[in-house]
């Protein structure tokens, strides 16, 4: 489960309050590596010490409210839900998170799965999180060797629990990168958290899996790409020019995830038969990933052309 930081093992005791500009000032200077004992610690104490300010968010709040008239600025990509506290662009970014309980409005009339209550995932990042507002809400923890993984919907996931444990007032908590699996259960009142997100590049690449925990399975991707949708896009418009593209990355693109994206916007151009034919091809491309789910797609077929 993420790493439970105890205020022991910060820098320096969490004596004072600071503003948000103080953080973002203090992880523009020293950065936020997760992987870098020092670094993490030390983006851990700004972040208690941020937490420790009890007037920030609220003020935030009011002066968005007052200024609801302005066209938003674009900086946020997670919704109503988050309020960024920093811009994006950098190797880091900072954020509240709101989490509705059952009681109130918005979780009844867009019911828990708008907040990704009871959604079993992972995260292709590293990040932080603090108990800011509210009693927090409580989490199933498991963990799972990503690198067994190839990704395949169905696929045996290794899901390992470990316990059921809130995000308390004050808790502070490191979630791994491909590592720790959670599913969130709301809280018991409205409650905020505050993140450190750790942001590189790299996250495009790799991937952000949903799990049924009951199964122990892959149950979907959550990361799908720009450039994922792109493909689609254009070999659905029918070009020569996407289609030979989309050859070209099925057979050498060096992502998996993107040669099977190629080969999916391919195939939904094809009959059955011819479909059937790609990813009987496909099998044998000698990715893992692709192979698997070249098999699930080959099995659909089958029930189709049965029918």
């Amino acid at each position: 489960m993420p790493r439970v930081i105890e205020p022991t093992e910060l820098p320096t005791a969490v004596a004072t309050a600071c503003s948000v500009e103080e953080c973002i000032d203090a992880l523009e200077y020293q950065g936020f590596d997760p992987q870098a004992e020092d670094s993490l610690l030390g983006a851990a104490h700004w972040l208690a010490r941020l937490g420790a300010n009890n007037d920030f968010l609220a003020d935030i709040m009011v002066a968005e409210l007052g200024n609801r008239h302005k066209a938003d600025d674009g900086s946020s990509t997670y919704g109503p839900q988050v309020i960024m506290l920093s811009p994006l662009g950098r190797p880091y970014f900072l954020r509240a998170a709101i989490w509705p309980s059952p009681e109130e409005h918005m979780f009844r009339a867009s019911g828990g799965s708008a907040f990704v209550y009871e959604l079993p995932h992972d995260h292709n990042f590293d990040f932080l999180t603090y108990g800011y507002f509210g009693p927090g809400y409580e989490s199933d923890y498991y963990e799972y060797d990503y690198e067994t993984v190839a990704g395949a919907i169905g696929e045996h996931a290794g899901l390992r629990f470990v316990e059921r444990t809130g995000l308390n007032p004050g808790k502070l908590m490191h979630y791994r990168a491909h590592r720790d699996v959670h599913s969130q259960l709301p809280p018991a009142a409205l409650s905020v958290s505050l993140n450190v997100m750790h942001s590189g590049g790299a996250q495009g690449w790799t991937d952000q899996y949903r799990f049924d925990t009951d199964k122990d399975e892959v149950d979907g991707i959550l990361s799908p790409g720009a450039s994922e949708v792109f493909l689609r896009i254009a070999v659905g418009l029918g070009g020569a020019e996407a289609m030979d593209l989309a050859e070209r990355f099925a057979a050498r693109h060096p992502s998996d995830r993107m040669r099977l994206t190629a080969l999916q916007a391919r195939a939904g151009m094809l009959d059955p038969v011819a479909a059937d034919d790609l990813w009987r091809r496909a099998e044998g491309s000698g990715s893992r990933l692709v192979a698997l789910e070249a098999a699930r797609y080959r099995r659909e077929l089958a029930l189709v052309t049965a029918l």
